[in-house]
């Protein structure tokens, strides 16, 4: 694979070590089956039908439509109705679930129990403590482990982080993630009955709402190119415009605090889309927003000189406005206009390739290093987040809860 080349690249994205032996497994079959197959699973059924690698046994699902829909992807597939069942099917290596966030725990820890491979939409589970045992789990189980957190296999991420662990940019100093959309994300359904079936999203006994299915992608991204954990977490969280069946959040604010003095905010707005979504990695030297593909250095060349003129002439006149102080210096982020991180901006966001890695951990049974980790504590943050907001306080990550990863150390603890 050409994204894949130097040990640089796997010092930063040691997971894709996964592609090493690619072209021995040509000929074997990864066989898997699809628990919750509506819109997103789906989604993954688009990408794994591509593999050839890949071979879709089984589907299941108690909604009957999404059942038809994922037949017309894979038509040779079994149909089930209780995932117990599929799981007793000794044929099927592996299970992706992309079910309801609530569904998660049970059917996760069933499957390492029969013995399969695991893919796991994010967020893991519903709770801390549920996302603790299931890696647990995954631990004792000898079985490969995977995360829906398709950034780590973005181009424009890997390289973004790249970028930054090379000190390129300097020393961070601050990170700010945001997700703006403006739809109140229900659904259609036939029958006033199937609502909280279908738009399960929207209420707590299933979900926790935007963090749990948007700010758990961005999270990752700071952590990952801080190469920390943090340790406190404060925020507020509001129903301030779609009021109508809901239950959980439309905008939220978080200030995720790690122990060296730098800030990861997280805001989220479902009534506003203007500035859409990005994770802006703010250096002494510059700035990186990955998702636009994009990196600034703090020092821009200088303006030629009729430009360098008017510049002195604005400055000059602003700077003697009593209202903005003798200091103050218009901004010029507006005339910075970056660089690209890659000459082309990916068609995929890196769903494509965590599949194929997924397929070849199947079929070489190995797990790549971190991934498991990565996709953790992208759960764990987004849980405590909203425990934050929920408690109007701030928050410690609990030691019970940490891993031997990167700053945290795990403290063994019964639950």
């Amino acid at each position: 694979m050409g994204v894949i080349s130097g040990g640089v690249l796997l010092a930063t994205s040691p997971w894709f070590s996964v592609f090493s032996e690619q072209k021995n497994t040509v000929g074997s079959l990864a066989r898997i089956g699809v628990i919750g197959p509506g819109s997103r699973g789906q989604f993954l059924m688009s990408f794994l039908t591509k593999n050839p690698k890949v071979e879709i046994v089984a589907v299941c699902d108690v909604y009957q439509p999404s059942i038809d829909s994922a037949l017309k992807i894979a038509p040779k597939a079994k149909v089930y109705n209780d995932y117990r069942r599929l799981l007793e099917d000794k044929k099927i290596d592996a299970v992706v679930i992309a079910t309801p966030l609530d569904k998660h725990y049970q059917i996760a820890m069933d499957a390492f129990d029969a013995g399969k491979h695991v893919f796991c939409e994010k967020s893991i589970a519903y709770s801390l403590e549920e996302t603790y045992k299931i890696y647990q789990k995954y631990l004792t189980s000898n079985r490969v482990f995977f995360v829906g957190q398709q950034r780590l296999f973005d181009p424009r991420y890997i390289h973004a982080v790249e970028k930054v662990h090379s000190g390129e940019f300097g020393e961070i100093n601050g990170i700010r993630t945001f997700w703006h959309r403006n739809n109140d994300w229900r659904r259609p359904v036939p029958s006033g009955k199937l609502d909280e079936q279908i738009n399960w999203r929207l209420y707590k006994a299933h979900s926790k709402g935007i963090m749990t299915e948007l700010a758990c992608h961005q999270l990752q991204i700071g952590t990952w190119a801080m190469r920390q954990i943090p340790d406190k977490v404060m925020g507020h969280g509001a129903i301030t415009y779609w009021k109508e069946k809901r239950e959980v959040y439309d905008n939220v604010s978080c200030i995720f605090m790690f122990d060296n003095g730098v800030k990861m905010n997280y805001d989220s707005v479902l009534s506003n889309k203007f500035y859409g979504l990005e994770e802006q990695i703010l250096c002494s030297k510059g700035t990186v927003e990955p998702e636009k593909n994009k990196y600034y250095f703090e020092e821009i060349p200088p303006a030629p000189a009729f430009l360098q003129l008017i510049n002195d002439v604005e400055n000059a006149m602003f700077g003697s406005m009593p209202f903005a102080g003798t200091s103050w210096v218009p901004e010029t982020a507006n005339k910075n206009t970056g660089h690209y991180l890659l000459d082309k901006k990916p068609e995929g966001d890196g769903t494509s390739l965590l599949l194929e890695a997924f397929a070849e951990a199947i079929i070489t049974q190995k797990q790549p290093e971190l991934i498991a980790e990565e996709g953790y504590y992208a759960t764990a943050l987004s849980l405590l987040g909203h425990q934050a907001m929920e408690e109007e306080r701030m928050l410690d990550f609990p030691d019970m809860y940490k891993l031997n990863y990167l700053n945290h150390k795990s403290i063994e603890v019964a639950i």
